[in-house]
């Protein structure tokens, strides 16, 4: 298995374990605004790089 999938395989039992401690809306308030708040961290240079990134050589 690649390590994203091993990644997406652990993701699904993480998030159905987080909804149960928290509850269904704050756990997808969690799923998302984690990673969203770690794009908004980013310089707006870092930001730009990324972008233009396609998603396969993001695993690099």
């Amino acid at each position: 298995m690649s390590p994203r999938a091993v990644i997406a395989v652990a993701g699904i039992p993480a998030a159905l374990l987080l909804f149960w401690l928290v509850g269904f809306w704050a756990g997808l308030l969690v799923l998302i605004g984690v990673p969203t708040a770690a794009y908004l961290l980013l310089d707006p240079s870092q930001r730009r790089r990324l972008r233009g990134i396609s998603r396969k050589q993001l695993g690099r």
